[in-house]
């Protein structure tokens, strides 16, 4: 070839890299970060987003079904009501735990931020007052079960209204305190591994944002389900 047409051979536009069935395979091979985002977190997301599918079905079909009842729905004032002394004191319990579950996001959020400035020590502390807030909101929601069972609330009926009242708190508080419950393990176990170290090796603390979108996650969940069935 002669100089010339060398010079034309290399003027010529090349394809970019990515192009064709060998760009594409090597775009999502193992060691590619497709999205520019780590595949833990962007696992985390689509099955977040697949909860989100099933949390608001939960929720449209208790609003289907209160709207469309014609027996009168109980009243969540009275019925998540605390008796102290001879003062009834409507949803109390239930504030004190929208309290503690709203204040674990605040110490989620610093141990996130602990982990991004590389301080394992007091990432894996705040973490662990994470899960007990955790661990505390769902101990109270055992309480809150305990005493409408007592109070005669199944999921077939209750002294208060329309039958389905007692599926539907049963079937949606008891889906969010499965989470949660899930979410005190999943975060203790990460805040062990990571006071022992275990991710010193990999330079990388990204878990703890992770395990942070899950709980946030959770709290915004329980944000809906409180204004829908205890407010409204």
């Amino acid at each position: 070839m002669s100089a010339e047409a060398s010079h034309l051979a290399a003027q010529e536009p090349r394809p970019p890299v990515g192009l064709g069935l060998r760009g594409f395979i090597s775009d999502w091979s193992g060691d590619q970060h497709t999205f520019h985002v780590a595949w833990g977190k962007a696992m985390m997301w689509i099955f977040l987003l697949s909860d989100t599918f099933i949390f608001g079905s939960f929720l449209t079909g208790y609003m289907t079904v209160r709207t469309s009842t014609t027996v009168p729905w109980p009243n969540p004032s009275q019925v998540f009501a605390l008796h102290i002394g001879t003062t009834e004191v409507p949803l109390l319990l239930i504030a004190i735990m929208t309290f503690i579950l709203i204040s674990s996001s605040g110490t989620m959020a610093m141990a996130v931020n602990c982990a991004y400035s590389r301080d394992r020590i007091n990432a894996a502390r705040l973490m662990f007052v994470t899960a007990a807030f955790g661990a505390t909101f769902v101990g109270m929601q055992a309480f809150e079960w305990s005493k409408l069972i007592a109070e005669g609330v199944r999921p077939w009926g209750n002294p208060w209204g329309a039958a389905q009242f007692g599926s539907a708190f049963f079937m949606i508080t008891g889906f969010h305190g499965l989470h949660v419950t899930a979410g005190v393990i999943y975060l203790i176990v990460v805040a062990l591994r990571l006071r022992g170290g275990a991710y010193d090796r990999k330079g990388n603390y990204q878990i703890v944002e992770i395990a942070g979108l899950y709980w946030h996650f959770v709290d915004l969940v329980w944000v809906f389900i409180f204004a829908l069935f205890y407010l409204w």
